[in-house]
């Protein structure tokens, strides 16, 4: 089987999928990773040399990751962090649809629609339009992840909401997806706060508990459709 993960930066595919993805692989599935932006010029406003260093040293922390847990392709592309909303939805799409049809894969994960970070929203709508269920699609499960520090501070909607109908048990990959987190190290943050590693092993295990695991990712089902 073929598996997707399309996020907005690096370290989103890890905190939001990593536990799942890993066990993707375990399962002998081969999973690729596609990342819109290297998340670096969302601090910067011109690109400097700092600016370069550090978008460079983004990239090469997300195939690093991908060595680590066996992804196959991490692809990064060129947009700057936090300012997809300048795009046109359209040549994102466009991007998507591009991997979609390299890779044919049958199970996509991607943003939740309803995240606070707009880059997660557009890539959300982005995927939704390019792994819309024509006849010659290859997904047949698309999965909206959990973002911490970007899903629960959303503006609260009944229609926004993220209410995960899926839970993944990752409670034999958690310490795995906590030890490839350090990699992403510089974009942890120290408590109080969610987007750090205590944090981020208690929120899945609370999500575990709350589905009868030890551990979990939990999961919005967007799109399943049985051949």
């Amino acid at each position: 089987m073929r598996v997707l993960c399309v996020a907005a930066h690096p370290d989103d595919e890890l905190i939001g999928v990593g536990g799942t993805l890993c066990k993707h692989v375990e399962s002998g599935d081969t999973v690729d990773i596609l990342l819109l932006s290297d998340g670096a010029m969302a601090r910067y406003e011109t690109e400097t040399p700092a600016a370069t260093e550090r978008r460079t040293e983004r990239r090469a922390r997300a195939k690093e990751v991908g060595d680590r847990l066996g992804f196959g392709e991490v692809t990064v592309l060129e947009y700057w962090g936090n300012q997809l909303d300048d795009e046109a939805l359209l040549d994102v799409v466009r991007d998507v649809e591009a991997k979609l049809n390299a890779f044919e894969p049958h199970v996509v994960y991607t943003h939740h629609y309803g995240d606070l970070n707009i880059d997660h929203q557009i890539v959300a709508r982005a995927v939704r339009t390019a792994a819309r269920p024509l006849a010659e699609s290859t997904v047949d499960r698309l999965l909206a992840f959990e973002s911490l520090s970007s899903t629960a501070w959303a503006m609260p909607t009944a229609d926004t909401g993220f209410q995960p109908t899926v839970f993944v048990d990752i409670d034999p990959f958690l310490e795995r997806k906590l030890e490839a987190i350090e990699i992403y190290k510089d974009e942890l943050v120290e408590a109080p706060h969610p987007r750090n590693r205590d944090c981020i092993r208690a929120n899945n295990q609370l999500w575990g508990q709350k589905a009868g695991l030890f551990a979990a990712e939990p999961f919005e089902l967007v799109l399943e459709r049985r051949r």
